[in-house]
This record gives structure tokens, C-alpha cells and sequence, in this order.
């Protein structure tokens, strides 16, 4: 099938070159002139894993294109994905201006045939309506640019703009650093929409992915595909990662008892994680979630709520919890070394997970602003930020180039972020090279048996 997408960032791009690798015709579209020139040469402006092997291949076997006209992507697409940001505002709403733009781009450009248009974007519910507006509205605009600069006679009439379109919602469950992975292994597909034949289209598309023929584990049954109203689909993703980022603030207040009553969250999480009600996943205690999905959908979704008239108290107890637990890595910086004015503190980590060069709403934010209010010097070590070169908007932290670099001269370490990597570091030579060998595992990561052994003083979450 041929596919546009529109926006490259890491919903779009993954989506594009992943359905350009099980054979659909596909044009990425995106207004950066210099990203697009790079995606060109078959690199990925972002770091995921897996992601620039497929671009390439993709690229080699002439089933994907990138561009900057919208124009030649909405001609050449059947099927329409609008994957652009919608970044939260104070409020705690979605910006949608970037939707807005896309869709009545989109109207501009329609001429004849039909076209299913996406919304891949996580919007605000009740956006499937709204686009379709905006669509149309692009359309009438495009329609009174037919008017001749003369003017017209009373008895001519303008040639019509056929336009036939549907919309449909398809919202993504993409977890950054596995996103390829989950789109070839996804534990449902969601299409919100009314119209029979935009379904089936979408159906289509997905169907090698449905039938499991790009799954780490063919044997197993086909993907779910739940349809739903277009309101229900949206209601979907924001009920989906409102639910994780609850599971995740739970066990971090069950964390922060444990810690006061002698007990140990890592036991706990596993023993209510054999509860099959429960799961064991999303019970990991440390510093709180960040990144750009669990802060603004949970924020949206209580936004909506207010909207409504109704007030979200559990949702907002979630953000309240998630906002006082990352300083508790602070909190146990000051119990350990007491005055942190003149201390230096190294961070193991800086993006918000591993396995993605994200730093936005990261939890090594907040730390580095502690700590520099306090009077402590920061250093830093990230896989990814270190090499990259990527520190933009970083401040008041020193960013080291190697674990050793980092630990030399060091009060204390805090693990921030869980990379694999930090499982295997010399930590016996590291903490010879600290003036004070401490280390707080803010996700519980590490050995403590092993850290003791290393000559570390080891602080867990909850531990």
C-alpha cells in the first residue's frame, strides 16, 4: 500500500521505516529541511535501536522517501499518518497547533480519490471530529483559490474540489529504546473510527504485523485488533499510560513505607507481581518516570477531566507522588554526606530511560537543580549524552566522558539511569577514586552484595 507520514519524529520515523520494511510504498514528510537531507542519506536523526539498519534497508530496496512537500506525500498516500508532536503547555493540555497545521495542509492538497487520514499523534479525545473540521476547512480554502483574479460572472460557477476521506484513530504504545521491536511484536492494535472501509484499509496495512510475519516468536496467535469508536481509541492511550504511571507512583510510596518500617520493596514488587490480577511489570521503585509520554498524557488526561467537571484525585496523587520522589535521591545524598554544599556528586546516567538519547522531563534534570542549589558540584556520565555530543539545555553539570573520569574525586554516585552497561563497571577501581565511596541506586539495580564488596557504603530505594 502506499503510505504518507508526516512528521519524523519517534513515533513517525519508526512507524515509516517499519512498514517500509514489510513492503509497503512509503514518504516521510517533514518540514526540516536538514533532517530530512540527513534521513536521506539513510541516518537516523534519533537514537533508537535497530531503527537506522531498517532506514537503510528500506532505503536500498526503494520503499521509503523523505521530503519536505507535503504536497507529493499526501498525492502519493492512500493512507495519511499525521505523527507530529503535540507538546503539553502550562495548562497541562496538548499543543495541537501542529495537528491543526497538518490537517488543513492536508485539505489543501486533497484532489480526488480517497484517502484514510491517521491520527498517530496523541491528541486530545474528540480529535478524530476536530481534524476531520480542519480537513475540510483546508479544503474550502484551497476551493476559493479557484476564484480568476477578475472575478466571475453571475452565471459561472467554480469547478468542485472532490475531496472523500475518512479519519481514524491508531494510537501507538511505542516504548522509546524498543520502539521497532514493538511495532513488529505490539500486544494489541487499536483502530477507532466508523467508517467499514477505512477499518479495512487499515486492516490491510497491518496485516504481516497482525499475522506475527516480522515477530521475534511466529508461533504465537495474531496481534488483537480492537476496534473502537474514534473518542474510545483516544481514550485508550491515555488510559493506558495513566495506568502505568499510577503502577509505577504506587510502588514508589510502598518504596518510601518500606524504607521506614525495615522492609524491602524488591521483595514486595515480587511477591504482589506473582498476583496474576497484578503482573510484576511497571513495580520497579526508584526516582520516578519522566520522558515526553507518561508526564503530558497523564497531565492531559487530567485536563480533560477538569474540562468535564470532573477532578481526577488519583491521578493527580500519582503526579504529586512522582514529583516528590525524584528528590529522593537528595534526601539520601544528605543523610549519607549530611551538608552537600562543597560535595561533588557523580550521576550514572542522564536520559529518563535506557536505550534512548531522551532527556526531555528526565529525572537527572530535577537532581542537577538540587544539587546546584545546594551548593554541590555535579558530574555526569550517559552512554549516549557522553558520545553524542548532545548537552543542549544542559547546565550546571560537568559531563564526563567515561565512568572512571566521573567517579574521580566523587562523594557519592547516583544511578539515575538503569543502562546495561552500569551492571558490568569496574566499581572496586571506582570507588578507590572517590573521596567518599557512596553510591545510591535510585532504580535498585545493582547488586548491594557486590557494591559492599566493591567497597561502596550502598543506599537503595525502599531497600
Amino acid at each position: 500500500m502506499r503510505v504518507c507520514v508526516i512528521g519524523t519524529g519517534y513515533v513517525g520515523l519508526v512507524t515509516g521505516a517499519c512498514l517500509a520494511h514489510i513492503g509497503h510504498d512509503v514518504i516521510c514528510v517533514d518540514n526540516n529541511e536538514e533532517k530530512v537531507k540527513l534521513m536521506k542519506s539513510g541516518q537516523s536523526p534519533i537514537f533508537e535501536p535497530g531503527l537506522s539498519e531498517i532506514m537503510q534497508n528500506a532505503i536500498s530496496a526503494g520503499k521509503i522517501q523523505f521530503t519536505t512537500d507535503l504536497g507529493a506525500g499526501v498525492k502519493h498516500g492512500e493512507i495519511l499518518f499525521i505523527a507530529v508532536g503535540t507538546p503539553p503547555l502550562p495548562t497541562g493540555e496538548s499543543d495541537t497547533r501542529y495537528v491543526e497545521a497538518v490537517a488543513r495542509g492536508i485539505g489543501t492538497h486533497l484532489d480526488g480519490g480517497y484517502k484514510v487520514i491517521v491520527n498517530k499523534s496523541t491528541v486530545p479525545i474528540g480529535s478524530g471530529d476536530w481534524v476531520r473540521m480542519i480537513v475540510l476547512d483546508g479544503i474550502a480554502e484551497r476551493q476559493k483559490t479557484l476564484v480568476p483574479a477578475g472575478g466571475m460572472r453571475d452565471d459561472e460557477q467554480l469547478p468542485e474540489i472532490t475531496a472523500q476521506f475518512d479519519v481514524v484513530s491508531n494510537p501507538e504504545f511505542l516504548r522509546e529504546g524498543s520502539a521497532v521491536y514493538d511495532t513488529f511484536n505490539p500486544d494489541r492494535i487499536v483502530l477507532g473510527g466508523n467508517s467499514s472501509k477505512a477499518i479495512a484499509m487499515m486492516e490491510q496495512l497491518y496485516a504481516p504485523i497482525v499475522e506475527r510475519k516480522y515477530a521475534e516468536d511466529q508461533s504465537l496467535p495474531p496481534v488483537p485488533v480492537l476496534v473502537t469508536d474514534l473518542s474510545s481509541a483516544e481514550m485508550i492511550k491515555y488510559a493506558a499510560n495513566a495506568f502505568l504511571a499510577t503502577k509505577i507512583s504506587f510502588i514508589n510510596e510502598v518504596a518510601n513505607i518500606c524504607d521506614r518500617v525495615g522492609a524491602d520493596v524488591t521483595q514486595v514488587a515480587k511477591g504482589i507481581g506473582l498476583d496474576s490480577r497484578i503482573g510484576n511489570k511497571f513495580l520497579n521503585a526508584g526516582i520516578g518516570w519522566g520522558g515526553s509520554c507518561f508526564p503530558k498524557d497523564v497531565a492531559a488526561l487530567i485536563h480533560t477531566a477538569d474540562d468535564y467537571g470532573y477532578e481526577a484525585q488519583l491521578l493527580k496523587a500519582a503526579v504529586s507522588v512522582n514529583q516528590r520522589q525524584r528528590l529522593i535521591a537528595v534526601e539520601k545524598l544528605q543523610q549519607a554526606l549530611k551538608i552537600l554544599k562543597g560535595k561533588t556528586v557523580g550521576l550514572l546516567g542522564l536520559t529518563f530511560k535506557p536505550d534512548t538519547d531522551d532527556m526531555r522531563d528526565a529525572p537527572a534534570l530535577n537532581l542537577i537543580e538540587q544539587l546546584n542549589r545546594l551548593g554541590a558540584k555535579v558530574k555526569a556520565y550517559d552512554p549516549i549524552v557522553s558520545q553524542s555530543g548532545l548537552r543542549d539545555g544542559l547546565s550546571g553539570v560537568l559531563v564526563e566522558t567515561d565512568p572512571q573520569r566521573l567517579a574521580d574525586g566523587c562523594d557519592a554516585l547516583v544511578i539515575v539511569t538503569e543502562w546495561q552497561q552500569f551492571k558490568t563497571l569496574d566499581y572496586a577501581q571506582m570507588a578507590k577514586l572517590m573521596s567518599h565511596p557512596v553510591m545510591i541506586d535510585g532504580r535498585n539495580f545493582l547488586d548491594p552484595e557486590m557494591m559492599l564488596r566493591a567497597g561502596f557504603q550502598y543506599i537503595g530505594v525502599g531497600r
